[in-house]
Formats: structure tokens, sequence, C-alpha cells
């Protein structure tokens, strides 16, 4: 080889070689292509002379003209050199350098020689020249770089493939690492073209030497520590496990290998290494997988994922890599993960292939749990991870294998982690895969049968969210994947089950339990009920039976709860409607053994044994329920059965209005029934609670035949059932019962007999639950307080001539004295919670057997008989309308036998609680004669000498006690007896008005001559009435105060129709003037009212004496007004008393202003600056009727100044506004503050309400907000009409 300069151009080089081999380089030299080859290719070349003309000549082909001008006219000439130079030399670096140019030249674009390099170096290692020495290692990675080199096919370059196979794979035997490396990376090469290939022809060498190879191969895994070669190696064992080499070797047994097979393995049985394959295998993947380079590991867990899963693969492999414990190394890697990809998935697909030999692997996975826990929360929060569904797997295999593995902190973890996936999965954020939905669903299941699950206090909560989410996720996803929705019932099943466990007592539990109540009722229910009839598949429908189902076995709060929601949405149609769609055996069993459990729920008792007895035997369609009832059953055991449960079926929809078949067919069927069966009902075997549920369902469907359109019936099967029902035992309050049917019966007047023997029973029950009602407001109840009370408050009924009658015959018949005190009992409870029912109770002569129990000698004697007869005789008169009372003669009976107890009573023991109860009941027959109701037992009470007598008596022993008075409250037997005789006094007041107005002098009624002699009842003085307001205790002053009041206004209303005034002195009214005057601030503002109206009516009275007192000496009274007026002008006190303790002197004020001569003094104290201060305070809010009344009087009698009138008409104006604009809304309200009054066992509510009669004299009680606004209105506009006058004059 010659180099030369640029200028020195010549046509050959030294050696006399042609130009055509010389070419040029950039920078101006030459190079001799045949010098170089003869340089690198002679053995005997110098190596710094060869390795310096490959690093010029590297240098030369990197420059672009060099390149081109080698490629385009010498592309084949050093090919063969450079071959025979890597063959010749054993210096590394050379060999490096020789590989490179390779490279470089194979590299270049439209390069024709790689083919022939891969030629030339396959047919170095074929033919074995070279032995095993350091250049048989250079060619073998030459030809590795050549082959990952690849553009095209370079395996069919290769002319003698098998030689160099057998060449190769018998260099694996040789302890070099580095050898194997390289030789195991030609052949990964090799084996991965001939795989990408395989169409190509190739003819399949290495599938000859598969044994060999593949022992050989795993023996340099086991062995090497370098991670390059157990890289090199796991990639060809991976190519070769996907090309079937293991199935295959697996399936020849090493001694049917030939003898030549057999001489090349006798130095591998020399080491030892004789085992089989799948253990050497085991052993060969321990190095890898214990390795730093998590490439390997990964390579190495990919292998083992290949060596598991060809088809056909036997058990056997998977136990001995279990037993050689690569599950051990597997968990340790993936503890070290980090939970990173792609090594996660490679360990979970392995652990998942692993867990299929069960017994081997279940130790090493109850190892391996802790690991996987936090792997499952990394796969749980990627969506769709491609391993979420192998993790949920092993997981489950951990918890339900091992069932003590998971301890409470894992359950928790778990159900947290579980729980979110499902949650994800509704809110679209990620999802899963079916399958990981399905296996979530278990684990979370077999979490709960944990017996570690009870204490765990959150996995009830867990629980709770999963089977919500779980099953609203299925709901919406239901079209795609169906089948997900019986594993979330099967979920909410087991999760309802765990909520009653007995250790499950906690309010977690209690939650679990409604939140299932509440899916069941608010998704799956109203869901189910609108896809029916497009549902497909009979397991789905199965399945959301069966959840509902094991609710209602729970016999719980929520199977009560849900047993209602259920019956209430039709669910017996909708159960034919499934049998109708999936007319299987399986199908009908499930529908009607939840019949037969709504039963057990809603009649208790077991009542759906009959079903679950006739389960088999029962038709599918209603209208064969229809004719199996209809059939002769007398001497038929199974078809009685059958009816029997039918009439069940029947008698549960149709209380819920849920109709099977048309009305007209079902009663046609129940009166067949009743026509060919009523021998076996009456004298057969069949129980009573047969004839119960027949009588139900024939009232039901009569009745709706009367509400609606008239159904044609059978006389004959009307008669039978009435013959039944009093000859047969039979009992309404062990069901319930539809209104219909019930108020149907009570409307026969034929079985009235029979009603009244039921009603006595009822009460006999119910008496001593009186305090307990519940007050139902459906169509569907038992027969309890609010069912009967409704019929008796009906008038299209005989519910109250029942009632009335069976008091009656308990009277005359001498019945015992439980019976009639129970019966007492009911009607008084009844009538507390409907009131018309005494309307209707009077109407038909409910007086007249009270009067036969006073005249009967037994019943009157017995205190308790009497005290619950008095009490329902009042809350009778409290309750009724007056004109309902017609039947004055047994009234009248009734209240002399009450006065003739309480006149013998007081003389014998003195003031009793029966007594004062009579006084009560006095006081409202007293009421009702002011409506012309009642008149002559009225006459009877006012006329009666002895009670006067003894009224007399008890005023005069409490007046003797004077202000010690005040100490005896209504806690006391005087307080208490004072109370009831002063409101005796005021009704007779104003009852003795109604019926004998001629008997009282109003003029000579306040004087102390002989004049009141005439009536002695009415001898409670006005005097007597002062010192008992003035002494009394709190209660005793209010009813002294209206008594005063009915006095005074009798009074001044006589003398207003005579013009005179009463007969009495001045000093006698001043005294009575005091008492009234200081009573004005009393703090029962009723008191102070009534005083005022009584002071008002006295200063009306024209008397000269009293109108020059008044102007000079009464104090009392300016004090009043000034009071007024200061609470009145000053802001902080006015914000205080503004609106209701200013009422009663306003009147005061008034009446002095209305006396012709008004006291000078009061100028003074309404000046103009007082009236300017309270027309200040004055708003739209705070104006009273009575501050209305004091402007008018102040206007007509000059005080008010042009500037107060004009505010003044400012605040009443839009005062009338904000009025009339809240009159809507204060009427609703009225509606809701009626007050009910409980029954008066107890005499101070039995008080309260004689009081509340008295004030509502003055103001109804209903509607008194009402007429509070309108007397406001009213006011306003008379002061207009006043200030209109005043401008006119």
């Amino acid at each position: 080889m010659q180099f030369t300069d640029s200028e020195q151009e010549q046509p050959t080089c030294l050696q006399g070689h042609r130009s055509s081999l010389i070419l040029q380089t950039l920078e101006g030299g030459n190079i001799c292509l045949l010098c170089v080859s003869n340089l690198i290719s002679n053995p005997k070349s110098p190596t710094v002379h060869v390795s310096y003309a490959l690093s010029q000549l590297s240098h030369a082909l990197s420059q672009p003209q060099f390149l081109h001008s080698l490629l385009t006219f010498h592309s084949h000439f050093l090919v063969s050199p450079l071959v025979q130079a890597l063959s010749s030399f054993d210096d590394e670096p050379i060999a490096n350098q020789i590989i490179d140019l390779i490279i470089q030249i194979c590299s270049a674009e439209d390069c024709e020689a790689y083919g022939e390099f891969v030629t030339r170096v396959g047919d170095k290692l074929s033919s074995g020249a070279l032995g095993w020495s350091r250049r048989q290692v250079y060619m073998v990675h030459c030809l590795g770089v050549l082959l990952d080199h690849q553009e095209e096919n370079p395996y069919l370059q290769i002319k003698d493939k098998n030689a160099l196979v057998v060449n190769l794979v018998t260099g694996l035997q040789l302890p070099s690492e580095d050898i194997r490396g390289e030789i195991l990376f030609v052949l990964y090469k090799i084996s991965l073209l001939q795989y990408v290939y395989k169409d190509d022809g190739c003819a399949d060498v290495l599938f000859v030497n598969c044994p060999k190879l593949l022992y050989l191969s795993l023996e340099a895994l086991m062995k090497t520590q370098s991670d390059d070669v157990r890289l090199n190696c796991v990639a060809l064992l991976t190519v070769l496990a996907q090309r079937g080499f293991f199935q295959n070797a697996c399936a020849n047994d090493l001694s049917s290998k030939n003898p030549c097979e057999a001489d090349n393995f006798m130095h591998t049985a020399e080491h030892g290494i004789d085992e089989p394959l799948n253990i050497l295998f085991a052993e060969a993947v321990k190095g890898p997988l214990l390795s730093s380079d998590s490439q390997v590991q990964i390579g190495t867990l990919d292998l083992i994922f290949l060596y598991l899963s060809w088809e056909g693969g036997s058990e056997k492999e998977v136990q001995i890599l279990v037993e050689e414990n690569i599950a051990d190394y597997v968990f340790e890697i993936l503890r070290l993960s980090g939970c990173k990809d792609p090594i996660v998935n490679s360990c979970i697909q392995v652990l998942d292939l692993l867990s299929t030999a069960e017994q081997a692997f279940r130790q090493r996975l109850a190892i391996g749990f802790t690991t996987l826990v936090p792997v499952l929360r990394y796969v749980a929060g990627v969506p769709f991870h491609p391993v979420q569904t192998q993790t949920l797997k092993l997981i489950w295999y951990c918890v339900s294998d091992s069932p003590g593995i998971a301890s409470s902190s894992h359950i928790e973890e778990l159900g947290l982690i579980l729980t979110g996936m499902f949650k994800k999965h509704i809110d679209g954020d990620t999802g899963m895969l079916p399958e990981a939905f399905t296996m979530a669903c278990t684990i979370l299941v077999t979490l709960m049968q944990s017996p570690l699950s009870n204490e765990t206090s959150n996995l009830a909560t867990s629980v709770r969210d999963a089977s919500r989410h779980s099953i609203l996720t299925c709901l919406n996803i239901y079209d795609e994947y169906p089948n997900q929705l019986l594993h979330s019932l099967y979920l909410l099943k087991e999760a309802y089950a765990y909520s009653h466990e007995p250790h499950a007592t906690n309010s977690s539990n209690i939650e679990l339990r409604d939140c299932i109540l509440d899916i069941c009722k608010t998704h799956m229910l109203p869901w189910f009920i609108a896809v029916l009839n497009e549902m497909e598949e009979e397991d789905i429908a199965l399945g959301i039976l069966e959840t509902f189902h094991s609710i209602l076995l729970q016999h719980s709060v929520q199977a009560k709860e849900f047993t209602d929601i259920l019956v209430s949405s039709s669910w017996f149609s909708l159960s034919f409607g499934c049998l109708g769609l999936f007319p299987s055996e399986k199908m009908k069993s499930r529908v009607y053994l939840m019949f037969s459990s709504i039963m057990d729920v809603l009649l208790g008792n077991d009542s759906g044994q009959p079903i679950r007895d006739s389960a088999l035997h029962l038709p599918s369609d209603p209208m064969d329920l229809l004719f199996l009832l209809g059939q002769k059953s007398s001497h038929n055991l199974e078809l009685a059965s059958c009816q029997f449960a039918v009439l069940l079926i029947l008698y549960a929809s149709s209380l819920h209005d849920d109709r099977l078949a048309d009305e007209k067919l079902v009663l046609t069927s129940l009166e067949q029934y009743i026509l060919v069966n009523s021998s076996n009902i009456l004298y057969g075997a069949a129980e009573s609670i047969t004839l119960g549920l027949l009588i139900n369902l024939y009232g039901l469907y009569r009745g709706l035949a009367k509400k609606g359109y008239q159904i044609p019936y059978s006389p004959e099967a009307e008669r039978i059932l009435f013959h039944l029902m009093d000859e047969k035992k039979w009992d309404f309050l062990c069901t319930c019962i539809h209104m219909t049917s019930l108020k149907w019966l009570f409307q026969q007047e034929k079985i009235c007999k029979s009603l009244s023997n039921q009603i006595l029973k009822f009460c006999r029950c119910n008496s001593s639950n009186e305090t307990h009602i519940i007050i139902h407001r459906n169509s569907v109840q038992n027969i309890d307080l609010n069912a009967i009370g409704e019929l008796i408050a009906s008038d299209d009924n005989f519910g109250a001539t029942l009632f009335v009658c069976l008091l009656r015959e308990l009277v005359e018949e001498g019945g015992n004295e439980h019976d009639f005190i129970s019966v007492v009992n009911i009607l008084a409870v009844i009538i507390d919670f409907f009131p018309a029912a005494s309307d209707q109770l009077c109407l038909h002569g409910i007086a007249s057997p009270i009067h036969n129990v006073f005249c009967h000698a037994r019943h009157c004697s017995s205190p308790q008989t009497f005290r619950t007869l008095s009490q329902l005789i009042f809350i009778i008169l409290r309750s009724v309308h007056p004109e309902s009372l017609s039947d004055d003669e047994a009234w009248l009976a009734v209240t002399m036998k009450l006065m003739d107890y309480l006149i013998a009573t007081v003389d014998a023991d003195g003031w009793t609680e029966d007594g004062l109860m009579i006084i009560g009941i006095l006081c409202l027959i007293l009421h009702f004669s002011t409506n012309q109701k009642l008149v002559e037992a009225s006459k009877t009470i006012l006329l009666s000498s002895s009670l006067g007598l003894i009224i007399n008596n008890t005023i005069t022993e409490a007046c003797a006690r004077g202000p010690a008075l005040v100490d005896y409250s209504e806690g006391t037997k005087l307080g208490e007896t004072l109370i009831f005789v002063l409101s005796l006094h005021y009704f007779s007041l104003r009852s003795v008005q109604a019926v004998l107005p001629w008997t009282l002098d109003w003029k000579n009624i306040l004087d102390d001559g002989s004049s009141m002699q005439t009536l002695s009842f009415m001898s409670i003085h006005c005097r007597d009435l002062c010192r008992l307001m003035h002494f009394g205790s709190p209660l005793v002053k209010l009813v002294a105060s209206y008594c005063l009041l009915e006095l005074f206004t009798g009074v001044s209303e006589v003398n207003c129709g005579n013009q005179e005034n009463p007969q009495c002195t001045t000093w006698y009214l001043l005294s009575v003037m005091a008492v009234l005057e200081g009573q004005i601030f009393c703090s029962d503002i009723r008191v102070a009212m009534n005083c005022s109206h009584c002071l008002s009516m006295i200063l009306s009275w024209e008397k000269p004496e009293m109108e020059t007192r008044l102007a000079h000496e009464n104090n009392w009274c300016r004090l009043v007004v000034e009071e007024l007026a200061m609470s009145l002008a000053v802001p902080c006190l006015a914000s205080k008393s503004f609106m209701f303790h200013h009422k009663p002197a306003v009147h005061v004020a008034v009446a002095l202003l209305k006396q012709k001569k008004v006291p000078g003094w009061m100028t003074s104290v309404f000046d103009d600056s007082c009236i300017f201060a309270i027309v200040k305070n004055l708003s739209p809010s705070n104006v009273s009727t009575e501050m209305v009344l004091l402007f008018r009087k102040l206007l007509n009698c000059n005080y008010l100044k042009a500037e107060q009138i004009a505010g003044l008409n400012r605040v009443f104006q839009a005062c009338r506004k904000c009025t009339y604009k809240d009159d809507v809304q204060d009427v609703s309200a009225e509606e809701h503050t009626q007050k009910m009054v409980v029954i008066p066992d107890d005499l101070g509510k039995v008080c309260e309400f004689l009081i509340d009669i008295m004030s509502s004299q003055l103001t109804p009680a209903i509607g008194r907000f009402q007429i509070s606004k309108m007397r406001l209105l009213e006011e306003i506009e008379l002061f207009s009409k006043s200030l209109i006058g005043e401008d006119d004059g």
C-alpha cells in the first residue's frame, strides 16, 4: 500500500496496481484497495500496520464521496479481506475495528455486500476451522452484530445452517461466559429470524437440536453471573418457548435421545446437571430473578409465563416451580418493585399461573399476601390495568383459602380499595373489566365471611358504599353487561345477611341495612318494574327476586317496611308478570315462596306456610287460581290447601288494591267457593282464619261493586256467608282489612248481632291500650281505633248504632263490669280522635243507655263505672254539635241522676273528683242551653235549691278565709272546688238569660236586699265575687273575673234598654271599682281585660256622685292612665309592652274620655309632647285595635293636632295594607292551631276546657286572629270617619 500527496497524482500505486483500485480521500490522499486487502488479510502483517490501515479506511468511509466510489465500483472488494482478517488475528482491538468497518459498510445506503458478509462469516463458523479460539469468538460476535443489523432476512444468506447451529450449540458447553454470551445472542437472533420468517421456507435447524439446546441454555443461565449473558440467554429461551420447544422437550424423555446426543450429554452428566428439564428450568431462573437488573428480571418472568402457559401444559411444571420456591422469588421482586409497571404486570401474570397449583401455592400465597395488598391499591387506581383481574383473583385466593390470614387492618384496607374501584366505575372516571368487577364483588363477600370481620369497624361502611355503587353501575350498563348485575345482587344479598349476624349490633350495620333497603326501594324496584317486559334473562329476574326475598326472611323492621313497599307497588301483579315471561318451575317456586314470606311479615305466625306447602301444585296464571278456588274440596285435602293459599294471595293483593283479575270474576269465584264449600267451612276442619279471609275478600268486592258500578251477585252466597258468620267462630281483629270491606260489613243490618260480638271482643282487647293509638290514613289497616272511629263518625253505616245497642245490651242483660268499662273507654278514645263520632252517637240515642246505667243498681254502685261513664258524658258534650242533641228527655233523666249523685256525695264526703266532674258536665249542659238545646235539663240545674245551697255553703266557706285564700291554689281541694263552682255560676248566668229570663231582676241584682232570693242558686253576690277575685289564686281570679264580666254585661244591657241605673249605692259601686282597678295591672292579661271591661261599664252608668269623685278624688284611675301614657311614649318601655299589656288601661282611658264631664287631669296627661311621643313610637307592625280606639276618642275630644292626625293617618293606612297582605297566610295558619283536648281523666284538663269556652264567648276560639284583624280594620275605618266628620264639622 502507498499513500501519496495530492500534487503527485500517479495512475498506479507503488506496487503497480491499476488506478481503478485507487480511491481518493477528501484530504487529497489515495487508498489502494488491493494494498489494503493484501495487508489486512496477511496473518504475518504487523498488527500496528493493520490497525493503522483499518483506522484510515474507517476514516475514509466516513466521507460520502469515498464511500460512494467504493460502493459503486468495488462494492464486494473488501468483503473477503475483512472476513479473512477477522479470522487471522487474535488481537481484540483489531477484531473490533474490523467488525466496526463491516457494519460501517453494511450501514451505507445501496450496500450490496451485507448478504455476502453474512455468508462468508457463516461459512467460517460452519466449517469449524477456527475451533473455539479467540478468532472464533470474534467471528461469532461479528455474526451476531450482522444479524442484529438486519434489514431483510439475513438467515437466508447462511449456507450450512445446520453445521452452524451444531457448532454454536457445541460452543455452549465451553466454560467461558463471554463465549456463551456471544453464542446465545447469535442463537437468539437465528431463532428469532426463523420465528419471524417462518413462512419463507427456512429449515428449522434449531428444532433438530431442541433438547440439547434447551438443556445447555438453561445450564448456561443457571451458572452465569453476568446480567448480559442472562439477558441473551433469557431472550433465546423466550423465543424458543414461544416456538414450543419446551413443549416438545417435555414430551420426549431424555432416554429417547439418539446415542450421539447421549454422548454429547456426558459432559453435562459429569457435572451433575442431569435433572429433568422442569427441575433444571426452575433452578436456572432463580439467578436471573435475583438480578439487580430489572430488564433481566422482567425477561425472566416473561419466560416463566411463556413456559407455564403453553397450550396443553400440565400442572406438573407449575407444581415443580412452586415447590422450588419460585413463587417466593416473585413475591420478593414484587415487594421491592415499588408497584411500578411493567414488573408488576410480569410478576402478577406469573403468580396467576402458579396459583393453579392450589395446595402447593397456598402457603406461598399466604406469605406474600401482605405484598399483594399495596399492589392491589396500585392496580385498582389505574383504569383497566392489565393485571387488575389477576391481582384480585390472587387476593381472593388468599382470603378464601386462608380465612384468618387477613387481619382487621387488611380487611379494612381491602374494603376501602374495592369500594374506591366501584365508585370510580360509577363516576365514569375509570372502569374495570367484567372479570375484575366479578372478582371485586366476590372478595367483598369473602371478607364479610371472614372470622375477623366483626372486629373491623369500617367494613360495614365499605360494604354499604360498595353495594350502592355496584348496583348503580350495573343498572347503568345493564344493556352492555347484563350478567354483572347478578354479581352485584349476590353482593347485596350477602351484605344484608352480614348486617344481621349476631355481632352486627353497631350503628354501621344498622346503616348498612337501611342503605340496602334504600337501594332496593329507590333503585332496584323501580328499575325492575320498568324493564321487566323487555328483560330476556331469567337469571336476572330470579336474582332480583332472590335478593328481595332475602330481605323479607330476616323478620326485621326493614323487612316490614320493604314488604309494605312491595305490596304497595303491585308486587303480586308484577310477580305473575314474571311468571308469564319466564314460565319455569324455578321461577314459579321463587314467586310463591316470596308470596309466603310476604304473608309471614304481613300477618305473622307463619301465615305463609299454606302457600309454601302448596307452591308445587299452584298454577302460574291468576285465572287458573280463580278456577281452582271454585272447585269443591271437601274430600281433597290437597285442593283445600291450595284454595286456602289462593285466598291468602287474593287477600294480600286486594289489601293494597292490586287486582289480579277482573272484579266480577273474583267475586264470582268467591261466591262459587262459598256455595260449594260452605259445609266444609262450617263443619269441616277449616281454620277460622279461612272464614276471616273469605269475609274480608267478599266484603271488599261487594263494596267495590257498590262504590263503582253494580255487579250481579248471588243472594244465596251472601246468605250462606252471613250464616257462617253467625255460626262459626271468627275474628276480624287478627288480620288487616280494607276499609272498603269493613265499611260494607258495617252497612249490613243482617249481621249486626255478629258485628256487635266482634266489637265487644275488640273493646276487650284494646281498652287497656287507649294511650298507644297509631292513627293511619290509608285504605289498609288493622281493625284498630282509627278504623272503628271512622265508621262511627260516618253516617252511612251502623257503626254508631252498634255501639249504642251494645251498651244497652250490656246494661239490660247484666254484662260484667269490665266489658262495660271497656266499651265506654273505647268510645271515649274514639270521640277524642273523631269528634264527629259524638254527633252520630247522640243522634242514635247514646243518652238512653247512659241513663239505664245510672238506673241499674249494680253499675251505679261501682265508683269506677260511674267515673268512666262521667268522663264519657263530658267528652260527648265537649265534642257534639248542638244540632245533634235532640233527645231532651233522656238527657234530662241523666242530668237528674248526676245531680242526685252530686248532692248525695257532697253531703256525705264533701267535694270529690267525681263531684267536680259532674259540675263540669252541668256546665256543658248549661252551655248548650244558650243554643236552645237541653233546655229542660238546664232548668233543672238552675232551679235546684239543693244545688244552690251547696254552692252557697262553698262560697261562704271560701270567703271566710279572707287573705288566706291566696294559699288555696288550683292544686288544693278548696282551690279546685272554687274554680268549678265559679265556672258553674258563670254558665248559670249565661243559661238563665236564655231559659229563665224572668227569674232575674237585673236592676236590683247588685243590691244586698232580698231580691236575689227568687233564685237560690244565683246567690253568689257581687261582693263575694270581688273577694274571690281579690284574694283568690290565679285561676280563681280568672273565673271570678269572667263571672263579674258576665254579671255587669247583663246589668248594662238592661240599663241600655230601660234607661235606668242599677239599684245600688255609690259607695257600693266605689268599693267594687276599687277591686277592679287593683286588677288592671294583673299579670294575667285575661283578668286585666275582664276587669277593665267591667270598670268601663260602671263608668258608663250616670251617677253624679261618682263623676264628682272621678274628677277630684280617684287617684287610682289617674295612675292607670298616666302609666299607660308613659308606657306608650317611652321607646324602651314601648318595645316591651306596646303590643299587649296596654290594652286594659286603654279601655279605662276610653271610658274616662266618654264621660260627659271628662276629668280635667286628662289634658295634662295627654298633652302635646306625650301624644307626639306616642305617635312617633307607632309603626304598622305594632298598631292594635285598642290603640286606634284610644286615638279616635282623643280625636273626638279635640286632643289631637293636625300634624299628629296626619302622622296617625299614615301609620293606620300602612297598617291596613299590611293586614290585607297577610290575610291569606293567617287564615291558613289558623287551620293548624286548633286545640285538641285530650281525654279528660284529669280535672285540670276539664278546667282548661271550661275556661276556653269562657274566653271564646268574647272572641270565638276558631278564627280569633282573623277576627282581631277585622276589628282592627273596622276601628281604623271608624277613625277615618271621625276625621271626616271633624273636617265636615
